[in-house]
């Protein structure tokens, strides 16, 4: 502060002599080779003011706060790239969460569709023994049937065929007759249509 109103005092001194001289002398005080000597001592203490005050405070200053944004941005950048750094590690890890949880859904799906298959064969096996069981059942009867049955027709034969003589000629017929004349009938269909 002080210097600052030093500085103001000499400016002010200079410009009232240099007015004063002037006003006295009528021409150009810088061209008058006399005042030569004086113009450059007040010419040297001057800049030699100006360059203390910009050195000691002035550029201090400036190179101060040059420094201080310099460290902020370098700040700036260092934190900027351990947040990149970071979100790159955090979308790594996401990443590879994805990807677990992926792959454990395939073998999970793949284990649930191996025990479905599983599940299925072993229905498809069940099912295929009762349906063979069931054929087999099926063609014991219908060979039982077939053996039988010739033996049921000709008795049902025999009853009918009794029934109608009874009806027809109004006389009991012996069953034993009837039934030898079916049995006879019988094996000539038999052989005519199966070759036995």
């Amino acid at each position: 502060m002080l210097l600052r109103l030093f500085g103001h005092l000499i400016f002010l001194n200079f410009l009232l002599t240099s007015l004063v001289e002037s006003s006295e002398s009528g021409g150009m005080p810088q061209l008058n080779p006399e005042f030569w000597f004086s113009q450059i001592f007040w010419l040297i203490i001057t800049f030699g003011v100006l360059f203390i005050v910009l050195s000691k405070l002035i550029l201090p200053k400036i190179s101060a706060n040059l420094e201080a944004r310099k460290s902020q941005i370098l700040e700036n950048i260092g934190a900027a790239e351990k947040q990149k750094e970071a979100s790159e590690n955090k979308i790594k890890e996401y990443e590879k969460i994805i990807l677990d949880s992926k792959n454990e859904a395939k073998n999970y799906f793949n284990k649930a569709r191996g025990q479905i298959l599983k599940d299925i064969d072993k229905k498809r096996k069940t099912l295929k023994n009762e349906i063979n069981e069931e054929i087999k059942k099926a063609e014991k009867e219908i060979v039982d049937l077939k053996n039988k049955s010739p033996e049921k027709i000709n008795k049902i034969v025999v009853e009918t065929s009794s029934d109608l003589v009874k009806q027809l000629i109004g006389v009991e017929v012996n069953n034993s007759s009837i039934s030898a004349i079916v049995e006879d009938i019988s094996k000539k269909v038999k052989e005519k249509n199966y070759g036995i």
